[in-house]
């Protein structure tokens, strides 16, 4: 009675869970989605030759690495930077509104320069170390704050030194920012930008600095939104096709096996369950081909069952008791089982190493689905089932295996 009762506990707390993921406080909510699911922003940028220097492959591949690193520091949604040919760079941002803000960061070349009177520039990017953003204690408001590296202390300080009551004009993309007048001249290695700036233009002036000048022209061929209105039909499609599939199986299971296949149901819950779970907790973005990744990985953990039950069935028509031939039974399966789902692991790592987006999602999806598909078919199937055979209602009968009269 002791087993059973713990048998009808589990039963009793996998519903409670699932009626509080599914009434109470519905696991969408906590799903980060994608660009094809939630919506956001598609453009195409395309290099071309200019007076910054031309649209080589090289300086496409430094141009990406630019815009990523600007895209991760303004803080925008699961980010997609991709070469898309010789001379364009694709950029996807789920979830993003303000797409006019996207564009224009992105787009902004970010050549920064220090010119004195004479015209001659004092400073560039390239001597910049660190940008942050301070209060301006004297006159009020945000000032960019720059930490000089390299030649640029003595640069400054030879340029401040000469130009003392005179005005250094610095410029962004040709576009002046702030034209200050040289006071004293400056020695310590730091410099300051005013240009009446709130605490938003002035983190976003740093963080353009610190994300670092891109190296070609890049002009925006393509822009094209992509509507929560299509990412909510993908995930009503992408649910439906996942409910029919699921319920499929559930019924598959319940009728070739039984008892043991309401049990594989059980753990077959529990993993789909952990897998969302563990998905959630490391961030992961959702996307349609990682929803693919996901159910795949569910067909692959009913493989598992499906290979331990007739490896039993084995067992037992060979002659073995219930409990030996559940036990040879599992340790026959799990080579296969382990062998299958690893070099489905590896291929999955694989994929995520050499892939991006879509294909990353997927491979994520694939491996931790995988991983924890060992662990629901190999142990807590197996405890499950041990559990029922503890309670001592059922025979070999369990497996659809007669009773030999002796």
């Amino acid at each position: 009675m002791k087993a059973a009762s713990i048998l009808l506990a589990i039963l009793l707390a996998i519903a409670a869970v699932g009626t509080y993921f599914t009434v109470k406080d519905p696991i969408q909510n906590h799903l980060k989605l994608g660009l094809d699911l939630k919506g956001g922003v598609h453009m195409v940028l395309q290099g071309v030759d200019s007076e910054i220097g031309p649209a080589t492959p090289e300086a496409i591949a430094q141009a990406t690495k630019v815009i990523e690193n600007r895209i991760n520091k303004l803080g925008l949604s699961e980010p997609l930077v991709q070469i898309d040919s010789k001379n364009r760079i694709v950029v996807e941002l789920a979830g993003e509104q303000d797409t006019e803000k996207a564009k224009a960061t992105i787009g902004t070349t970010a050549v920064l320069k220090f010119t004195g009177p004479d015209g001659v520039t004092v400073l560039d990017g390239k001597d910049i170390d660190k940008a942050g953003v301070s209060n301006n204690s004297q006159k009020g408001g945000y000032v960019v704050t720059l930490k000089l590296k390299g030649d640029g202390p003595k640069k400054f300080a030879d340029a401040t030194t000469k130009f003392v009551g005179q005005q250094i004009a610095i410029t962004l993309d040709d576009a002046m920012i702030s034209n200050p007048v040289v006071n004293t001249a400056i020695t310590n290695g730091e410099a300051i930008i005013e240009g009446g700036f709130t605490a938003q233009s002035a983190k976003q002036l740093a963080d353009l600095i610190n994300g670092g000048a891109l190296p070609v022209k890049l002009n925006l061929v393509e822009n094209r939104v992509v509507t929560t209105t299509l990412g909510a039909d993908s995930i009503a499609k992408s649910a439906k096709a996942g409910i029919i599939g699921m319920v499929a199986i559930l019924v598959f299971m319940l009728l070739v096996y039984r008892i043991p296949g309401i049990l594989a149901n059980m753990a077959l819950i529990v993993y789909t369950m952990l897998t969302v779970g563990l998905l959630i907790a490391l961030n992961a973005t959702f996307t349609l081909p990682g929803m693919a990744g996901l159910l795949l990985s569910i067909g692959m953990a009913v493989d598992g069952n499906i290979i331990i039950f007739e490896r039993i069935k084995e067992e037992l028509r060979n002659g073995k008791g219930l409990r030996s031939g559940i036990d040879a039974g599992f340790h026959r399966a799990f080579a296969a089982i382990f062998d299958g789902q690893i070099t489905t692991a590896i291929a999955g790592a694989v994929l995520w190493f050499f892939g991006t987006g879509p294909i990353q999602g997927f491979a994520i999806t694939l491996v931790v689905g995988v991983l924890l598909s060992i662990f629901t078919s190999v142990t807590l199937s197996r405890w499950l089932i041990t559990l029922t055979v503890s309670t001592g209602w059922f025979d070999k009968r369990l497996f659809g295996i007669k009773e030999v009269a002796q």
